[in-house]
């Protein structure tokens, strides 16, 4: 997408694996889906991403096509490491920050962005997050691999009241009478 800043993308990154620290499955999971919510509810409120990031559809949910080299060139730079830490008899993926994220390159409006994502994602469990966002219009909507445009931010989810579950099962048993 044009308009995708890498360095921005990387602060962003440690801002939200320094948010999630005190996260006992605050992993990998929980990082992609508190960017991409904050990328794309920036989309939605502010009509502009924060990072600009390219996320793509992957069977755990969204995630940015760019997280694996800025992870490691953050790793290489001395401004993060990985840890593995044994959470509910799983290990998750933590990335560490070893220094505070450069919040210059995020404007006030961004910041809370993250702020709300990184709030979500701390009251879910990891399959929590990944299934709220396989609700997500934008992930529903690409196959396995491709591009999630911007532009879904703008779709709102349905919703299923009491009456259109009833008026479905209506339908389906009048059609299995059939």
């Amino acid at each position: 997408m044009d308009g995708y800043d890498e360095r921005k993308f990387a602060e962003a990154l440690l801002y939200v694996a320094a948010g999630l620290e005190g996260d006992p499955a605050g992993g990998a999971v929980k990082i992609n889906k508190a960017l991409y919510n904050a990328d794309f509810g920036h989309m939605r409120a502010f009509g502009r991403p924060i990072t600009g990031a390219d996320y793509q559809r992957l069977a755990q949910g969204p995630a940015p096509r760019r997280l694996l080299p800025v992870r490691s060139a953050l790793i290489e730079a001395g401004a993060a490491q990985m840890r593995e830490e044994l959470h509910l008899g799983r290990t998750v993926k933590k990335l560490v920050p070893l220094r505070a994220p450069d919040v210059t390159t995020l404007s006030s409006t961004e910041l809370s962005m993250l702020d709300q994502a990184i709030a979500v994602e701390k009251a879910r469990s990891a399959s929590q997050s990944s299934a709220a966002s396989h609700r997500e219009p934008g992930w529903r909507m690409v196959n396995d691999g491709d591009s999630i445009p911007y532009e879904t931010a703008f779709l709102r989810r349905p919703v299923v009241t009491d009456r259109v579950r009833r008026r479905i099962a209506e339908l389906a048993a009048e059609h299995a009478l059939s």
